[in-house]
Parts: structure tokens; C-alpha cells; sequence
């Protein structure tokens, strides 16, 4: 008869299983490479059509694409159902790590996407980037900056073995943030980059693609617990989403580089230079964030999803808003898109970092360890 293995034991197994991503999720730049090849296609060999979608509007000159603004719904409006508020009353249990993640969020990533943005972009590729042009490729990257975080934090921290729990917390909190300080930031900082945002449009996007799905996905959430249970929520209800979103996801993206068909085939290179910068911020945020958190003596299991937070953008988001202000084929939409394009292999290879320098680190305290004693393996 074969030894049934402790409690402890299948404990032990769970967390020295290989961490991994699904398969949609492990080759996301490849279906955006496949995205933008479909949708470079319609927009060279049917434009009619293209130009059709791209004129689709909520109203005359709103920019507020309908096609587009639908799919993104479907994007956020999934996120918005996983946020559990009831656990930000845990932020008193840990406050160093959430507090330096706030941080480097809203004054430190923003701001530093819109140097390294300006000295890229406009100083150090001027030769290649037309000036105004590389004024919207600057707006589109500072939105992407000030959105912090996606649905996607939660993959990287699983992959990390991070802490579950508060990293709910800090996407939680940085979603309640984005609701006061991402309009006044973009503002500001494309202030001094000398392009000009209608405010009115910006508020619009911001209660359009925040606001509106945060409230309704409070409401969802908290209507369906009461009526069906937190196990049926999580296991049955939210996964049907999931196609929904990919789906949403690819099909937005198709569009997307459709409408941007022009702009890829003629201003290919741009491309390749506009992904300098964001990787830089990308590295210099994660190391910057994973860096504060060891000196203030910080978990491992709460430092590496919160540096993985510190690096990853809302692009989802950023697109909407960058679609919405300046219109779907332009600079500052194609921006936001070259972050979707680099953002996975990037933070693949910040995780990688993350367990590679969990001995260096330090040990990752977890409920039930002893200070001072290393966990058993």
C-alpha cells in the first residue's frame, strides 16, 4: 500500500510545483505579433471598411470610437469583478510595502516615462520622429505610465509566489487612486510636453473606462456573492469571462493596428524606438521598487508582485483613453500598442529576476513561519 502524503507534505509539493502560464497567456506577444499582421492586412486591402469602424463614433468629434470602446468594456469591466474591497482593511497589516508601491507608482513612474520620453523621443531619435508626431508619441506613453497595473499582476505574482491577498490590495488601492490622480497627472505632464488635452475628454474617458465599470463591477461582485456565494463567483461565474476577454483583447488589437495600418508600414521604425524608453522605465521602475523594499526590510512575497506592479502598465486602459483623446490611428494610440507588444516577455523576465534573487533577498516571510527560521523544503 503506498504512503499517503501529509497534509504538510502536499503542502510542500503545491509550492515546489513549476509555476507557469496558461497557454493564451505564455504566447501573448505572438498573438499580437499575429493581430498586428491581420490587422495591417484590412487596413491595406479593405480600407473602405476600416475607415468605416474608424469613423464610428458616440458623437461628432467626441473620438470616443463605439467598436473599440465596446471591446474595451468587456476588457475592464472582468478586472473590475476580481477586485475584492473588503480586503484593503489588511493594508494596516503591511503598510511599508503598499506604501513604497504607491510611491513609485504615482511619483516616480509618470514622471520618469515622461523624461525618459522626452529624452528619447524628442531630443535623441528627433532625427527620425517628425516633431509633432513625437509630441503624440510622448502623450501616448505618459498615459501608458500613469496606468498602472492590470489584471496580468495577478499572473506575475503567482509566478513569483507572491502573496495573493495584498496583492489584491495594491491593485485595488491603485485602481481607487486612478480615479483621482490619473486625469491630473496625464494633464500635467503632457502640460510640459507641450500637447494640449481637452480636460473634458479626458475626465470623459476616465469616468467612461474607469468609473463606470468600477461601480458597476462593486455592485456585480457584491450582488453575487450575497445571492450565490463566493464559491460559485469564483469558480463558476468569473472564469466564462475569460474567452470574453481574450477575445475582446485580440479583436481590439486587430482594429487597432487597422486603423494604424498607415502609421506601422511607413513609421515601421518608429516602432523599434519607441519601445527603448519603455523598456528602460519598465527595468528601472521593477529594480527601483524590488530595491526600497529590501532596504526597509520588506517580504519577498509582498516586494516581488509589488516590483512587478511597480513595471507593468494598465494598457488596456491606456489605449481607451489614448483612442479616445487623439483618435484611433495616432501616434498616441500606437504608443500604448508598443507596450502591449513588449509587456509580457519584459515581465517574464523581471519574475525571473524575482526567484533568481529570492536567497539574496532574504527569506520570504509567510503565515506560520518563525522569524529567524527558514521554512522547511
Amino acid at each position: 500500500m503506498k504512503n499517503t502524503p501529509s497534509p504538510e507534505q502536499t503542502c510542500e509539493l503545491i509550492k515546489e510545483a513549476p509555476k507557469q502560464l496558461n497557454f493564451f497567456e505564455r504566447y501573448l506577444s505572438l498573438w499580437v505579433l499575429i493581430c498586428m499582421i491581420i490587422g495591417i492586412a484590412l487596413g491595406k486591402f479593405m480600407p473602405g471598411m476600416t475607415t468605416t469602424l474608424s469613423n464610428m463614433e458616440f458623437g461628432a468629434g467626441s473620438q470616443v470610437n463605439i467598436p473599440i470602446a465596446v471591446l474595451i468594456w468587456l476588457m475592464i469591466f472582468p478586472m473590475m469583478l476580481k477586485i475584492d474591497f473588503g480586503s484593503l482593511g489588511g493594508i494596516a497589516k503591511k503598510p511599508k510595502g503598499l506604501m513604497i508601491t504607491l510611491f513609485v507608482n504615482w511619483l516616480v513612474k509618470p514622471f520618469s516615462m515622461a523624461l525618459l520620453a522626452w529624452i528619447f523621443i524628442q531630443n535623441v531619435f528627433s532625427h527620425w520622429i517628425d516633431p509633432e508626431m513625437a509630441k503624440s508619441y510622448t502623450a501616448g506613453l505618459i498615459i501608458l505610465a500613469a496606468a498602472p497595473c492590470t489584471a496580468m499582476v495577478f499572473v506575475w505574482s503567482y509566478l513569483t509566489d507572491g502573496d495573493p491577498a495584498y496583492t489584491l490590495v495594491q491593485v485595488a488601492v491603485n485602481d481607487l487612486i486612478m480615479l483621482v490622480a490619473f486625469a491630473p497627472i496625464v494633464m500635467f505632464l503632457c502640460g510640459v510636453a507641450n500637447v494640449i488635452i481637452p480636460s473634458k475628454v479626458l475626465i470623459t474617458s476616465v469616468v467612461v473606462f474607469i468609473v463606470i465599470p468600477l461601480i458597476a463591477g462593486y455592485f456585480t461582485r457584491r450582488s453575487l456573492l450575497k445571492s450565490h456565494g463566493r464559491e460559485w463567483f469564483e469558480n463558476i461565474f468569473l472564469p466564462k469571462f475569460q474567452p470574453v476577454t481574450v477575445f475582446a483583447l485580440l479583436l481590439t488589437l486587430v482594429l487597432i493596428f487597422a486603423f494604424q495600418a498607415e502609421n506601422l508600414t511607413t513609421r515601421w521604425f518608429a516602432v523599434l524606438l519607441i519601445a527603448v524608453p519603455i523598456l528602460i522605465q519598465v527595468y528601472f521602475n521593477s529594480s527601483l521598487t524590488y530595491m526600497l523594499m529590501r532596504f526597509f526590510k520588506v517580504p519577498h512575497n509582498v516586494a516581488s508582485p509589488g516590483a512587478l506592479i511597480g513595471a507593468s502598465n494598465f494598457f488596456e486602459l491606456a489605449v481607451a483613453v489614448a483612442i479616445t483623446l487623439f483618435g484611433p490611428s495616432s501616434g498616441a494610440a500606437l504608443a500604448c500598442v508598443v507596450g502591449v507588444l513588449v509587456e509580457v516577455p519584459v515581465m517574464l523576465s523581471v519574475c525571473n529576476v524575482c526567484n533568481r534573487s529570492r536567497t539574496w533577498y532574504g527569506k520570504a516571510i509567510v503565515p506560520g513561519d518563525t522569524p529567524g527560521k527558514r521554512p522547511k523544503r
